[in-house]
């Protein structure tokens, strides 16, 4: 029998990995529309082992492993370093997701120049883009090319030999989708390509301790484009998040096995490259307006750092017969239950208004912290009373309004006194446990009622 006679055509969902032997328009697994694409493979074959590198694994004593905290590489770049925790881990695999154009490429090439004149020469592997226009970028940015060994190569076979024989001190995949292996008859960014090139990068990254970085494209809901094993298999998971219509970017850790979770790092985007943000508060708070109704500071955490946001409120009547309700940078569900809140516990009637929600600087806010200063903000725009410019909120509300006790509490007021604030109303529970902090007026407050009182009269 021929070699093409054994090749099997099936489909197979791009986004969880389902195979089915005829196309559906529907996945019966994830659920995801138009999803399937035609697959081919070799019923008959395997494929070939995973190539030998040094440093195969046998058991080792926990007692004799070395530990990771004093062998992190600083990149150069702070907000970077904070998303890894620290720095950059021998033997890594970052996975860096985000939207085109939000400045992806940007952002490595200009970390691996830094890294390229600490530890000398790393490797830029590109499959989108020619050395050429990696070099005019690199120009734009003031990159030192010294160190930087670039490879226009989309076979992942021809970049493991690439990089076993120049053993650069880090390596970054730009991006996942475009490589492909040639033991699959599949296209590249194909479930099955992807799948076996991001496990062929670990094994490598872990034997030959070469941190590595890749570069995944996001689908249009956001998420990383590819099998969900993508995540599962590298070490830390960052997705660069931004608004085309802001210049900040910010980039969110996702999954970290070596830091914290949920940290993130800002940047500005400038003629010159990415410019990291040391004192976002400061940034975010720059434009606010003053003695206008229908604005709040709040004191958020996001990761370890405490960030002062603005959080906008407009409540105007509404002319059609159904209230608009729109909530960006904060969860919709959450807002409408906050309005449903107020109406009920606070007697304010919201029923026939339009309620618009903004975090200023394009922020997303996920924590419950921040439900105290949304029902302060409507509540002043409600009530066309400005809230005072010297005065942050935050705290946790529950169903029956209740103001409830929230975490770091003590972190949170240390920034809002550095950057100028003199009064702060939190939840009565926290308040009872901060200690040494004199130059701010705390206020604690048990329920809504107690809150309007004190930001409004």
């Amino acid at each position: 029998m021929s070699k093409m006679s054994r090749v099997r055509t099936f489909y197979q969902c791009q986004a969880c990995g389902y195979g089915s032997p005829k196309w559906l328009g529907k996945c019966p697994d994830c659920g995801g529309w138009n999803s399937f694409v035609e697959e081919k493979t070799s019923p008959g074959g395997r494929l070939s082992s995973l190539p030998d590198m040094p440093g195969r694994s046998h058991p080792v004593p926990l007692s004799e492993v070395e530990g990771i905290s004093g062998r992190r590489t600083p990149t150069g770049m702070r907000e970077f370093d904070r998303v890894l925790g620290g720095g950059i881990v021998p033997g890594s695999v970052v996975l860096v997701g985000g939207d085109p154009g939000i400045g992806k490429s940007t952002l490595l090439l200009q970390i691996f120049s830094l890294i390229s004149q600490q530890t000398g020469k790393v490797l830029y592997v590109s499959g989108e883009e020619s050395p050429e226009q990696i070099r005019m970028r690199a120009d734009r940015l003031g990159a030192a090319p010294g160190g930087i060994n670039l490879l226009a190569e989309t076979s992942l076979e021809g970049i493991l030999d690439a990089a076993g024989k120049l053993s650069p001190s880090a390596m970054v995949i730009d991006s996942i989708q475009t490589v492909y292996t040639q033991e699959l008859l599949s296209a590249p960014g194909s479930v099955g390509q992807v799948r076996e090139s991001a496990a062929r990068l670990v094994l490598f990254a872990k034997r030959s301790n070469i941190p590595v970085f890749i570069i995944g494209h996001v689908t249009k809901d956001g998420a990383i484009a590819g099998p969900r094993v993508l995540e599962h298999v590298v070490d830390t998971v960052l997705y660069f998040e931004g608004d085309r219509g802001h210049a900040y970017r910010i980039l969110r850790t996702i999954k970290n096995r070596f830091g914290s979770t949920n940290e993130i790092g800002i940047f500005e985007m400038s003629d010159g490259g990415l410019r990291e943000v040391s004192n976002p508060s400061e940034l975010f708070l720059s434009e606010r307006p003053q003695h206008v109704s229908g604005t709040t500071v709040v004191a958020s955490i996001e990761g370890t750092r405490p960030i002062m946001v603005e959080i906008q409120a407009l409540v105007s009547t509404t002319s059609f017969g159904m209230p608009r309700r729109t909530a960006i940078g904060v969860d919709f569900n959450r807002a409408s239950l906050l309005v449903a809140i107020l109406e009920k516990r606070a007697g304010l009637h919201l029923g026939g208004m339009d309620i618009f929600i903004n975090v200023v600087g394009g922020l997303k806010i996920v924590e419950p912290a921040v439900d105290l200063g949304i029902i302060a903000t409507i509540a002043s725009s409600v009530r066309e009373r400005p809230i005072d410019p010297q005065t942050c909120v935050f705290g946790e509300v529950g169903l029956s309004g209740e103001v409830r006790a929230v975490a770091q509490a003590e972190a949170r007021l240390k920034e809002a006194s550095k950057i100028g604030f003199n009064k702060a109303v939190i939840p009565a529970g926290s308040a009872e446990k901060i200690r040494g902090i004199s130059n701010i007026t705390i206020v604690g407050v048990k329920d809504v009622a107690e809150c309007l009182k004190a930001v409004l009269d």
